[in-house]
């Protein structure tokens, strides 16, 4: 897909209209961001990737984009989009202890990053998992003798951690975060 002509418009397009904006991105960047979303469009469509050109919304993304860049260079981001399906609900105890667990894992590792996004995504793929097996039809037989009680594993993380809810909180994260001697800085 990448070497269609329609591929290479859309970046080319994208591109332009944020440095428009005055927002320069690495290319890279961009050419991922319209890929994602010209397969999205695809799937979505049953279309060939390269057919998405005329279904993708081009004009658009600059404007999101740069929107996100705007937000995050005044020092706001975007409110994540906790709790809406496939995602938990936003006092999630286990989302809280794999937040809580970032900070920790960086410092008992030497700062590698990699290791630590690992451990997260590893994680979150798996309490998502959980999460969902309460819908999941074909997990029903797949839980052994002992079941998954969804409610009662968030329960129970919360009574061994009744502050779990405090690592929400962007400032005692990043205050955490801090006291390992680690910071999170854009060159």
């Amino acid at each position: 897909m990448r070497n269609t002509k329609a591929f290479k418009d859309a970046v080319a397009v994208t591109l332009s209209e944020l440095a428009r904006r005055g927002f320069a991105f690495h290319r890279g960047t961009i050419a991922d961001t319209v890929g994602d979303g010209m397969r999205l469009v695809a799937e979505r469509l049953g279309i060939q990737a390269r057919s998405t050109r005329k279904h993708f919304d081009v004009d658009g993304r600059p404007d999101r984009t740069a929107e996100q860049r705007r937000r995050t260079e005044e020092g706001r981001t975007a409110e994540p989009e906790i709790g809406q399906p496939p995602t938990p609900p936003v006092d999630n105890p286990e989302l809280a202890l794999i937040l809580a667990g970032v900070p920790t894992a960086l410092e008992e590792n030497g700062g590698d990053l990699y290791l630590v996004v690992l451990s997260v995504a590893v994680n979150a793929w798996m309490a998502g998992h959980i999460h969902g097996e309460d819908g999941c039809t074909g997990c029903q037989d797949k839980r052994g003798r002992a079941g998954t009680d969804w409610q009662a594993r968030m329960d129970g993380i919360t009574a061994l951690k009744p502050d779990i809810a405090k690592w929400f909180d962007r400032d005692v994260w990043t205050a955490a975060l801090n006291d390992t001697g680690y910071t999170v800085t854009r060159d």
